[in-house]
């Protein structure tokens, strides 16, 4: 009798211990074991454990996953990033999209990252990148990004490892001094002259320069000293006009608020923004950009937020090109003729305010259609018309 129960449980270990490999081998019947070999092949692959991940028989998730490509990973990867500080997150890490940059299986690359040389990775989705230059950064040549640059998380804008020019400074010592023979003071803030990637010019010295750098430094670094905004109001009469506004963006700022936004010396645009436009305003604004990031209805990109703004000064809230209404219509041609009424005979009784378009839409993004600020089959319209 005692031998009798002994036996079955004997079997069972045996079972135990056979299935995940066992699992793999079955598996492999139907899905070609090719296209899980590689350099690199993920451990449970590796050991022929499908199950550890896929359930195979009926799952709610895609791939019969036990659970979302990001919560699978992470029940054997610690989380990568933590999500309750300031720093930046990497898109598809935001969006637990591990799958982007990485193959669950096998890949040709360290870390299963899907292309074996990184950088081809990166121009998956960094498609404006220009791929070559005639005069190229090391790093970024052999698709290195992450010589300068952190996949994940990090601290500094564009997930850069450090300050730029503190990362700058960790490979280029010695050679600052000799390559700037005749500086007006220390060289500093490398990236006002030098694209990090790549340029056409020599040092990789950014394609369009400051007509005033072009002829030499004199013209604006009198005595060597530091330069102040009213020296480039001296030729950008224009904007000076503009800061006068109610709402500026150069005022009361300390220093010369210019070279915020804009390099005094060359960049890789005629306006001689530090960087795109975009990415400029989200130096300052990362609080605005993380407002409508990933909400489910955003506002078509437009590539410049100089489309709505004026960037320098307006008599409007938020430097809006116009109020509310004006700037909305620009575009939305129908917006005021037949939907809710608004203007400035139209009072928003919450506020007491004219009626606009940002009454009810938060232009940028929400999780509502049409950018509603609530769900507009309810909750937005009863705050003013609870009569109803």
């Amino acid at each position: 009798m005692k031998k009798m129960m002994v036996l079955p449980f004997s079997v069972l270990l045996v079972m135990v211990a056979v299935v995940p490999a066992f699992a793999g081998v079955v598996c492999f019947k139907c899905h070609a074991e090719k296209a899980f070999t590689g350099a690199v092949v993920h451990s449970p692959v590796a050991e022929g454990e499908c199950t550890i991940c896929h359930n195979p028989h009926v799952a709610r998730f895609k791939g019969l996953l036990h659970r979302e490509v990001a919560a699978m990973c992470y029940t054997c990867h610690d989380p990568i990033v933590n999500e309750h500080d300031d720093s930046l997150i990497h898109r598809p890490v935001r969006l637990g999209d591990c799958l982007a940059c990485h193959n669950p299986h096998a890949a040709k690359g360290k870390g299963l990252l899907k292309e074996e040389q990184q950088g081809a990775g990166c121009f998956n989705c960094h498609k404006d990148l220009t791929r070559e230059y005639k005069v190229s950064h090391a790093p970024y040549a052999k698709g290195e990004c992450s010589a300068c640059h952190l996949p994940h998380q990090a601290e500094q804008i564009q997930l850069l490892k450090s300050e730029p020019e503190k990362l700058c400074r960790s490979c280029h010592k010695g050679e600052l001094p000799r390559g700037h023979q005749g500086f007006p003071g220390k060289p500093a803030a490398c990236l006002t002259c030098h694209n990090p990637h790549g340029s056409s010019r020599a040092g990789m010295m950014r394609e369009v320069f400051h007509a005033p750098f072009a002829e030499g430094c004199g013209d604006c670094h009198e005595g060597g000293g530091k330069v102040g905004i009213d020296k480039c109001l001296e030729c950008h009469e224009e904007v000076r006009n503009q800061v006068k506004n109610t709402h500026s963006h150069l005022t009361g700022k300390k220093g010369n608020s210019c070279i915020n936004c804009h390099s005094p010396h060359a960049a890789d645009n005629t306006k001689l923004f530090r960087n795109r436009q975009i990415q400029v305003c989200r130096t300052c604004h990362q609080d605005t950009f993380a407002s409508y990031v990933d909400k489910l209805h955003s506002h078509p990109d437009t590539g410049t937020c100089g489309d709505c703004h004026e960037v320098h000064g307006s008599v409007n809230l938020a430097m809006l090109k116009g109020n509310g209404n004006q700037v909305c219509s620009r575009c939305h041609e129908t917006q005021g003729q037949f939907t809710h009424p608004v203007g400035e005979t139209v009072l928003d009784p919450r506020t007491g305010l004219a009626m606009t378009c940002v009454n009810c839409h938060y232009p940028h993004g929400t999780d509502f259609q049409f950018n509603l600020k609530l769900d507009g089959s309810k909750d937005l319209c009863i705050q003013c018309h609870r009569g109803y």
